[in-house]
């Protein structure tokens, strides 16, 4: 069955951005028919139901089903994993330190809308042939919005996994992103402008671009950007990352920085709640699907916990699921530790790695005890930290810092801690 190109649409909020929109339009449609007889050869390799003869495909395409292969397995072997890590050697992105909200849908039921979340479209819980866990797929032309509980502070992060797949006319749509402040009486799911202000990021297989806006009108800071990274993985898992630091904004796909604005976000403005928009596709079919969507609070100070208070504790260390291999998107954290501990070659450091409840006890206290080792590993033959520098526990469920019955609790739960010497 073919592979459904994914995409969060556009969703425009001043006349203004109407106008680039159209503008973008036709630029995407000039490439993408350039771009044509590639995606129909990519589409020809990867989909038995078109019956046609794939003699004619370039052998890079081969080796991204290759590639793609490799990644597919429940379990992946060293030296993939190893290269994947190694490709996030840029990536700076330090998640928050108190998670607010987390959503991989593990909750929810195959074929159902997922409980948490709010929409005027539709969509449903799905799983992929490439990649474990619970997906939500998106519905086509709509506003999805996840169950806030309370604002994020003026220091917040918020990362998910996203596959962005064509629609079955090879057509690459837009999604936005919107970051929302406050709420007016009587405001729609929809409205066109919401909230006292906000933040918008639209993404594409071609462009990105951000805008902020306060009281329904736009600020003075904006910014559109060529970017690559959707359309050359397509089908294949992206790492979203955002960074809020007062009215800084940070963006990532992957280990590329797509922007980094220091007066995006209006003076004032708390952001306490964000809304996913796509577009209406020719074909009706959903391209979208996004997991491990994950908001936490406050701007991490590694230097101060680690070498003054003596603990440092971290979220931002995260793993393959019941696994003890590192996920590539910990790079940005590591080499933050790694940094600290450079700098103050005699500290030497305990490596504690805690789960959250699920499964048994004996389980997750060996898995905690090899996630701890793993981290230890990686700081010694990625950063060059000396083993002897280095001990390692682990504690299981043992030390739960948050209520194990809600998502949240469980993120908040599943940490490694460091603890001076």
């Amino acid at each position: 069955m073919k592979l459904i190109l994914i995409t969060l649409i556009c969703f425009s909020i001043s006349v203004g951005y109407a106008q680039f929109d159209i503008l973008k339009k036709v630029k995407d449609k000039v490439e993408e028919k350039a771009e044509e007889k590639t995606d129909e050869a990519i589409d020809e390799a990867i989909d038995e139901a078109t019956e046609k003869d794939d003699e004619e495909k370039p052998e890079e395409n081969a080796e991204e089903e290759k590639k793609e292969e490799e990644e597919s397995g429940s379990e992946k072997s060293s030296s993939t994993v190893k290269e994947e890590f190694k490709s996030f050697s840029k990536y700076d992105f330090i998640p928050g330190e108190q998670v607010l909200f987390f959503e991989d849908f593990s909750q929810d039921n195959i074929g159902d809308f997922p409980a948490l979340w709010n929409t005027n479209s539709s969509g449903e819980v799905v799983t992929l042939n490439n990649y474990s866990g619970h997906w939500f797929q998106f519905g086509n032309d709509g506003i999805f919005l996840p169950d806030m509980k309370s604002a994020f502070g003026e220091n917040f992060t918020m990362e998910f996994d996203l596959v962005y797949a064509p629609t079955a006319k090879g057509n690459l749509p837009d999604y936005q992103i919107e970051f929302i402040s406050g709420k007016s009486e009587g405001e729609t799911i929809d409205a066109y402008v919401p909230g006292d202000g906000g933040v918008s990021v639209s993404m594409g297989a071609y462009n990105s671009s951000v805008s902020g806006w306060k009281d329904q009108n736009y600020g003075d800071v904006s910014n559109n950007k060529d970017i690559t990274v959707l359309r050359k993985n397509k089908d294949q898992k992206v790492r979203v990352s955002f960074s809020f630091q007062k009215q800084r904004i940070r963006f990532w796909l992957n280990e590329e920085k797509i922007y980094d604005l220091p007066r995006l976000l209006s003076p004032g403005l708390i952001i306490d709640r964000i809304r996913f928009s796509t577009r209406e596709t020719d074909d009706q079919r959903p391209y979208l699907y996004i997991t491990n969507l994950r908001i936490a609070s406050g701007k991490p100070d590694m230097r101060n916990k680690l070498l003054t208070e003596g603990k440092l504790v971290t979220h931002g260390i995260l793993f393959d699921v019941n696994s003890d291999i590192i996920k590539p998107e910990s790079y940005g954290t590591l080499k933050e530790i790694a940094n600290v501990l450079k700098e103050n070659s005699s500290v030497r450091v305990q490596i504690i790695g805690y789960t959250d409840s699920d499964g048994d006890d004996a389980s997750n206290l060996d898995l905690s005890r090899r996630r701890a080792a793993s981290v230890k590993n990686s700081l010694n033959s990625e950063f060059g930290i000396d083993e002897s520098r280095l001990e390692t526990d682990g504690k299981g469920e043992s030390q739960p810092v948050s209520d194990n019955n809600s998502p949240e609790g469980k993120a908040n739960n599943r940490r490694v801690e460091f603890i001076k010497l």
